[in-house]
Parts: C-alpha cells; structure tokens; sequence
C-alpha cells in the first residue's frame, strides 16, 4: 500500500486528486491522511470527494472514509478500467475542469471510450478554466497521441456553480508520446476568448476584449478575440482567456474569471500581464500547464522535456507524486523540466 502524507508540499486538494487518479490508473490500494491541511477548510470538501467516488466507480473500487470534512481515506481501486456513459453532479460551484483532469489519465487507458457529463464550476478563482482546458491543454496532449473532446453544454460561475461540461475520450492503443519542446520559436498566433452571461447592457464581453486589445497594441501584439454573450448560465458571469502557439509546438496561455466588483478592464489587465510574463520567461508553456502536464509526461514512453515560466508548489507536488506512484524520473534545471516518462500501455495493469 502506498501512504501519502497530504500535508506535504502544496497541501492541497491537488495531492488527493492526482493521488486518487494515480492509484486507480496503476491499481495500487491507497492511504492519503492529512488531506489539504494547508488550507483553510481542511479535509475533502464536495469537488474532491467526487474525484475520489468518480475514481472508484470507474474502476469498481472500495473506499474508506471518504465523506465530506475527512482528512484521511483508505483506498482500494478494482483491477479493471471500463468505459461507458458516466454523469457526475458536483452539487456546488466547485471545478468541474479539476474533476474532468483527474479522470482523463484514467479514460485513456480504459477499456472502452468514455463519455462523461460533469456539473459544477466551469469559470472560477485557483481552478483551470473550461477555456484553457479545451485550447490550451488539448491541443498538446493531442500532439501527445491522446484522444480527448470537451464541449461545454453550459458556463458555470461562482456561487451557483450548475455548469455543465462533456469530455469523450477514445482509449490509446499506443504509450503516449513524449513531449519535447527544446526550441520554442516565435509566437505563430495570438487568440482570445472573451465570455459574459446575463450582462449584455453592461456590453461586459465586448470590453474585455477591447482592453485586451488596447493592452496588446502598446506592445505591438494584436489578437484574434471571440466574443460571446449568453443566456444559458443559472446567473450572471464572465471569464477571459488569451492564448498563443508557438512555432516549435510549445503553447501558452492565460485567463480569469469575473467576480462582483471585478471590472471587465481589470480582468483584461491580469491576463494581459500574466500571459506577456509567462512568454517573456522564455518559457514554451504557461504557469498552469507546467503542472497540469507532468502526469502525462510520466506516462509517456521516452523523455519529455519543457521550459517554464516559473516552479510553483503544483509542479513540485506533482514531480513528487508521479516518483512516488509511477517511479518516473524528474529533474528540474534552470526551469529546464524533464520526465522520463514509463511507458505506461493500456495492458499495463
């Protein structure tokens, strides 16, 4: 049995879900205790208990202790993997995107494809946005071999949450594929996404954009921006994204979610200066991926190796999980990150 001991590096609902992923991907039985005891609200609160009974149904597992405000769960994960048609309701306005991460690496090795209809946050403070998944973090893994659709059916803000995401996923037939970005190259394109529910009078959508084009035009950049307006959110809400690929495959990415008091012009400032840091580091991808794609890099077949803009807590927690669960070499160097990656296959449990 492996035991984690939640309270070490990010002390975050970060450990417990990749833990969570790791254990039932590998069919290790599990103990995490001290569950996110850094934050203020220690314990399993609604969005992480969902990763941990999502995990378990998809593998037909057993799970102790896993109950809203418990710091500790003993888990044992069944042998085998399926697909099929899975739907799972968070009940808050917690990230649906994080639950949608925690089971991809799963998805990829099962049995059968999966479809799998998740409601919760879409748009929120401290969580990846709907936006960066599907533009920013897709797209890599796709260059990586994997299959993976996301749609989303309805936006979902803070506090009401009641968003609603799809994700397909089609399983490998092959190990994924290393990913290698030694030469980032110069920025092949520059796009935005610029989203508002129920605020049409206050033309919230249309601002952001245009703040985010006068921002980039005082440093000779200019984007593509998308805007949309819509209705089919439970309340009112905004959210921004700004991206770039690059020519050596790298890409890059960074967004907000609005909030009452947070003006449009504010938000379009934070993204604009967050995503100019992250491309002046020299850095082939943003501060959220350098995180989100160690647990694909470690089990992928070769060595991946990848510039980031900065080490945050996410990535070394995660360095640190993918050792102690996959037994994956890391090394980290000048924000030079490489992972040797196990080759994880589909036949591999």
């Amino acid at each position: 049995m492996i035991e984690i001991d939640g309270s070490q590096h990010s002390g975050s609902g970060t450990i417990l879900r990749y833990a969570v992923s790791l254990a039932t991907l590998t069919a290790q039985p599990l103990r995490i205790f001290r569950i996110r005891e850094k934050r203020e609200k220690p314990g399993l609160r609604p969005q992480h208990l969902k990763v941990v009974e999502a995990c378990r149904e998809l593998c037909r597992g057993e799970v102790q202790g896993a109950c809203t405000g418990s710091r500790e769960i003993l888990y044992r994960p069944g042998k085998t993997l399926k697909g099929g048609e899975f739907r799972w309701d968070i009940g808050t306005a917690g990230s649906a995107v994080m639950l949608a991460l925690a089971l991809m690496p799963t998805a990829l090795f099962a049995l059968s494809p999966s479809r799998m209809v998740i409601t919760g946050g879409l748009f929120q403070d401290f969580a990846p946005s709907f936006f960066h998944l599907r533009e920013v973090l897709l797209p890599l893994l796709k260059s990586m071999g994997a299959s993976v659709e996301v749609e989303m059916v309805r936006p979902g803000y803070v506090p009401k949450g009641q968003g609603e995401l799809e994700m397909t996923v089609r399983p490998l037939e092959n190990p994924l594929k290393p990913l290698v970005l030694e030469d980032r190259g110069e920025m092949s394109g520059l796009e935005g996404i610029a989203l508002s529910s129920h605020l049409e009078e206050n033309r919230v959508s249309q601002r952001l954009a245009e703040e985010c084009q006068r921002l980039l035009a005082r440093e000779g950049l200019g984007a593509r921006m998308q805007v949309v307006t819509e209705r089919a959110a439970v309340q009112k809400g905004a959210a921004l994204l700004l991206w770039a690929a690059t020519e050596g495959g790298g890409r890059l990415g960074a967004d907000q979610a609005g909030r009452v008091g947070r003006r449009s012009e504010s938000m379009a400032r934070f993204v604009v200066k967050a995503f100019l840091e992250d491309w002046r580091s020299g850095a082939a991808v943003d501060r959220h991926l350098a995180d989100q794609l160690v647990l694909f890099a470690a089990l992928a077949s070769g060595e991946s190796r990848y510039r980031i803009p900065m080490v945050t807590d996410h990535v070394a927690t995660n360095l640190w999980l993918v050792e102690a669960l996959l037994g994956a070499k890391t090394n980290l160097d000048d924000r030079w990150l490489s992972i040797g990656g196990v080759g994880w296959r589909p036949s591999g449990r």
